[in-house]
């Protein structure tokens, strides 16, 4: 399947591997303590949007097998280097076969990224998909962005450097079509010189309780949370937690979220 749109191409992710990884390892203990939680304590965790592996590495070295899917091919040979236990595939989300697994997790908004297609239809079609994957009792992790990122809805620009590399980040909020627009150039040392790059990202912005309830329509039983753990990433950043029942739900699913 041809997509339209190049995301994390190899200077982006270069300076996301070398500068960005801060959410995800702020994220591992919390994440780590919810899958335990939840009696998830080994077997298969497929990472929807695994970025340069250090999720994956976390988790193998936790015990676990790992499947990371990333849209991104530099992403996924970063990410090979990173956690050579894991396993790796190149893909969408929207796309890839889901094996039977034990848990599935997405973590850094990866479901609010418009790479792909349109999004509310093609999300709720995953999801769909990774309840049939997950074994009875299996739970399905992911972080999302929701409206109001930007205070007031004014522009924001900002940036960030690293030894051989920097990023200037210019950022925007459709507030009627709730999307967020990242223009982000890039600057990476090749030699004496530097070579800059641009990307556009695009990111459709969800209310975390809109996703619960189709989730729970489809089986799940889910809990909104403001974070991972002791980790807050912000106040309009929702961590959904869904369990697939043991046993296949007779009834019509009961509302079950809670925000904390």
């Amino acid at each position: 399947m041809k997509h339209p749109v190049d995301g994390y191409q190899a200077d982006l992710a270069y300076t996301h591997d070398a500068g960005h990884l801060h959410f995800a390892t702020a994220a591992a203990p919390g994440l780590l303590a919810i899958l335990k939680r939840n009696g998830v304590r080994d077997g298969l965790v497929v990472d929807l949007g695994c970025g340069s592996g250090l999720w994956a590495r976390i988790l193998t070295d936790a015990g676990y097998d790992v499947l990371g899917v990333d849209y991104s091919a530099a992403m996924i040979a970063l990410a090979k280097k990173r956690a050579p236990r894991a396993k790796f595939r190149q893909g969408s989300y929207l796309d890839v076969s889901l094996p039977p697994c034990d848990a599935v997790t997405s973590v850094g908004e990866c479901f609010n990224y418009l790479f792909d297609r349109a999004a509310d239809a093609a999300l709720h079609r995953t999801f769909r998909r990774v309840y049939q994957a997950l074994r009875p009792g299996g739970v399905f992790v992911f972080d999302i962005l929701e409206p109001h990122q930007l205070p007031g809805g004014k522009p924001r620009k900002a940036h960030r450097t690293g030894d051989d590399w920097a990023v200037v980040v210019d950022v925007e909020e459709d507030a009627a079509r709730r999307q967020l627009t990242r223009r982000i150039t890039t600057f990476r040392q090749v030699g004496k010189l530097y070579r800059r790059s641009e990307e556009v990202h695009r990111l459709q912005l969800y209310r975390g309780r809109d996703l619960a309830a189709a989730l729970e329509s489809m089986g799940f039983r889910v809990r909104v949370l403001r974070g991972y753990g002791e980790f807050r990433p912000g106040r309009h950043h929702a961590v959904l937690v869904a369990r697939k029942p043991s046993e296949r739900p007779t009834g019509k699913p009961q509302p079950g979220h809670a925000e904390s």
